[in-house]
């Protein structure tokens, strides 16, 4: 095994995150060299990942709606992508989609995993971009493991037991998400082959439904977290123990979806890039990783982080992620998606100017503004495409930022 560095093996989280700062440089500050301060993107600028480029450096972070019904996008689904379609990001992520019922965090959980499913992402899909043609659509493929058969955030989010409509989750090894619960079942080596078969099989749908780009989701405690963090997974077989056979289910599932997915489109992994526990896993472990995806064709990556535990301890505040993107960027050059409490323009510009991410994530400031990016580019100076119905929109202060606009009247 390739020697990594390690961080201290105590080091509460806030001192974590000012050593990242000490050793990759600072939030939002300068660039990494004066000929990468000339040649700073911006916010505003094009991303090109394979054979798709992105108008901005925007796009809008998977966020789970439990508004689908046995798996299947419903009427919510099309407005709520149909608003988020017209922000003016660069790239729309739809929610985790599971790979199979089980795979579902809740009942309401949107799936990919029959035609059912499939026609029903197509369906509405079709209706939302109708008038928002240019701006790419990503899918999110998910499996929940051990945080499946949960009630809905609205309704408390806790365990449903098998016998009050619920099912028994799997996971890689039978450690329960909390004290209290029921162990979930340990998945076999024969489970681990159909659990992968249900990723290239959905894979195949988003294919087919017209998706551009494909996120496996191997964060926040779920399935494919819960294999590599030490904390979750305590197998004693070849996907369990040393770090090289923890990540070997997730890298094995990635190689396989690539294979299957078309060569020109971009395949990406969302990670938690550390456990914000001791003993669990680390921003070393995430950089060793990250170089092991890049060499199996991996595009980008969504540096997120948590999730494995309630006793995590993070250390919540503007941007608090945005240098473990950094330190990701840094040591392997792979095109990263930062995200987490990035609200302004200014601090989300910043982060791009600096080389600190590729591209920013926005999630619940886009629930509170679908219009974000329009607001963005308005105090930035920069422009975005709008619907013509929408050309009279602009403000006094900033008449130009709808590019092409043309409004008249007599």
């Amino acid at each position: 095994m390739a020697t990594r560095r390690c961080l201290p093996a105590r080091r509460p989280a806030l001192f974590l995150r000012i050593g990242l700062l000490q050793r990759y440089g600072t939030v939002n500050g300068a660039a990494n060299s004066p000929l990468e301060q000339i040649m700073s993107p911006s916010l505003f600028s094009r991303f090109s990942l394979r054979d798709l480029t992105l108008s901005n450096r925007i796009v809008v972070s998977p966020m789970c709606q439990y508004s689908a019904v046995d798996g299947c996008a419903t009427d919510w689904h099309t407005i709520h992508w149909g608003q988020l379609l017209q922000s003016g990001a660069g790239m729309f992520t739809i929610e985790a989609t599971a790979v199979s019922a089980i795979g579902r965090i809740t009942l309401g959980c949107l799936g990919l995993y029959d035609d059912a499913c499939e026609r029903a992402i197509a369906n509405r899909l079709a209706i939302a971009r109708a008038n928002a043609p240019s701006m790419p659509v990503a899918l999110q493929l998910a499996h929940s493991g051990r945080k499946g058969s949960s009630r809905v955030p609205w309704e408390g989010g806790q365990l449903i037991p098998a016998g009050h409509g619920g099912w028994v989750p799997i996971a890689p090894s039978p450690i329960a998400q909390l004290d209290h619960e029921p162990p979930p079942k340990s998945i076999d080596t024969e489970m681990l082959s159909q659990i992968n078969r249900e990723f290239v099989d959905a894979a195949v749908r988003a294919d087919r439904v017209g998706i551009n780009a494909l996120e496996i989701h191997m964060a926040h405690g779920y399935l494919l977290h819960e294999f590599l963090s030490p904390l979750s997974n305590r197998r004693n077989d070849d996907y369990g123990g040393p770090f090289e056979n923890r990540i070997r289910f997730p890298l094995e599932l990635f190689t396989a979806v690539r294979k299957h997915w078309p060569e020109w489109k971009p395949l990406g992994a969302r990670i938690s890039a550390t456990d914000w526990i001791d003993g669990g896993w680390t921003i070393d472990d995430a950089i060793a990783f990250v170089q092991r995806l890049k060499r199996l064709g991996c595009d980008w990556v969504d540096v997120s982080s948590g999730g494995i535990s309630p006793a995590q301890k993070i250390p919540l505040g503007p941007g608090y992620q945005v240098p473990l993107a950094r330190a990701i960027r840094t040591a392997t050059s792979m095109p990263t998606m930062s995200v987490g409490l990035i609200t302004d323009p200014g601090q989300a510009d910043a982060i791009i100017k600096s080389h600190e991410a590729d591209l920013v994530a926005l999630a619940r400031a886009m629930l509170w503004n679908p219009r974000w990016p329009w607001h963005a580019a308005a105090a930035l100076g920069a422009q975005i495409h709008a619907p013509k119905q929408y050309w009279r929109s602009a403000p006094r202060d900033a008449p130009n930022v709808i590019a092409d606009a043309k409004v008249g009247q007599r």
